[in-house]
């Protein structure tokens, strides 16, 4: 593939349904005949191997790892679906160890991305594994997330909603983003 795909990037706290959209979109652009790459969440996939949530001294390996992950399927693919993204990695290092140092390399991923979509806190909490904290701490992580989008310019758009309605409104997000594309490739 000679051209870099379109990037989707969801963020959001935890259990906001973040897995579960990404493959949502995943299985309906394959339905419409697209080809998409849902990338997983390779901090899930450390927590699984190791039986533990990462070190502080950890943490930048994994960020690097994700966004290493997304541009590799950019660049075999017409339409990327991360699961999440560096930046997630970013904001629980700083929520968890009080460190910000992941933040610039994050946020030079992000700005990679063609869109991002953060998953409002609408879904009830559920218990899932190794990495989740707690419902307590899904409003403060929300807030950095934004935050941090907001102060780098990055513009987002927020997905609510339950079962379809939230899959049918990424859908949505996401075809205004593929359209303003390719209208700025005609025009140039």
């Amino acid at each position: 593939m000679s051209e870099r795909g379109f990037v989707v990037a969801l963020l959001g706290a935890e259990s906001t349904g973040k897995t579960t959209l990404a493959a949502e979109i995943g299985t309906a652009l394959a339905a419409r005949g697209r080809r998409v790459t849902v990338v997983g969440e390779a901090l899930r996939e450390f927590c699984d191997r190791n039986s533990r949530t990462p070190r502080r001294d950890e943490q930048a390996a994994i960020a690097s790892a994700q966004s290493a992950r997304i541009d590799a399927a950019a660049m075999r693919t017409a339409i990327v679906v991360a699961d999440t993204s560096a930046l997630m990695i970013a904001v629980y290092s700083d929520f968890v160890f009080a460190d910000p140092s992941l933040y610039p390399s994050a946020l030079a991923a992000q700005r990679r991305c063609d869109l991002t979509l953060v998953t409002e806190l609408d879904l009830p909490w559920r218990a899932d594994g190794l990495q989740r904290e707690g419902e307590h701490v899904r409003a403060p992580v929300d807030a950095l997330v934004r935050s941090a989008l907001a102060g780098a310019g990055i513009a987002f758009t927020t997905i609510v909603g339950v079962g379809g309605g939230r899959v049918e409104a990424a859908l949505r997000a996401i075809d205004a983003a593929l359209a303003t594309r390719r209208s700025g490739r005609s025009s140039s």
